[in-house]
């Protein structure tokens, strides 16, 4: 059954990007583990779960910050709405399949749900749309790669307080870069 999947990486102190959107201390991160049997490939399990991904949505500082820092689409074949009040560019491209949207999202839910198909739906990147899914109960698991780093204050993983009951732990993973990876089942 398809999920709805928040799936990010967050510094220690919770924040997925620093005040001016930068994320030079995830891409620049180099670090390691004296954790025995930590899984390596340093960066996470990020192939592994965007083989499961179906469609994708994001919100427009996130969709921006792909635009302007990656020479070529990374999500091809695969449908991407951003929430967003203005209008943006879209990237060239057979394979790119972008949708610039100003709604909330019950409103377009369905639409993205089905559009995933068998594969899951990513919640890419922004704690207000992580945090708007949640709010409307539409929110199946947050997956959280914990880098090891401080930043003292930048933009939260999420928003606000998630609604319901603590979420579940559901799985973890060390490894060899020192990054853990967090696995939460939502709980309604």
């Amino acid at each position: 059954m398809s999920k709805t999947q928040y799936y990010c990486a967050s510094s220690l102190d919770g924040y997925i990007a620093e005040a001016d959107d930068t994320l030079d201390w995830l891409t620049g991160y180099e670090g390691s583990s004296a954790v025995e049997g930590a899984e390596p490939g340093g960066r996470g399990s990020y192939e592994r779960f965007f083989e499961n991904v179906g469609a994708m949505i994001s919100g427009s500082v996130t969709y921006e910050w792909v635009l302007d820092h990656v020479d070529e689409w990374p999500y091809p074949g695969k449908p991407f709405w951003v929430l967003s009040t203005r209008e943006l560019r879209v990237p060239e491209g057979n394979a790119v399949d972008v949708r610039i949207v100003n709604a909330k999202v019950p409103e377009i839910y369905d639409e993205m749900a089905g559009a995933a198909g068998e594969g899951n739906l990513w919640v890419i990147g922004g704690g207000n749309v992580a945090s708007q899914f949640a709010d409307e109960g539409l929110l199946d698991e947050v997956i959280v790669t914990v880098v090891p780093v401080v930043l003292g204050s930048g933009k939260p993983l999420f928003d606000r307080r998630v609604p319901g009951p603590p979420l579940t732990l559901t799985g973890t993973t060390a490894f060899d870069s020192g990054m853990v990876e967090l696995r939460y089942e939502v709980t309604r």
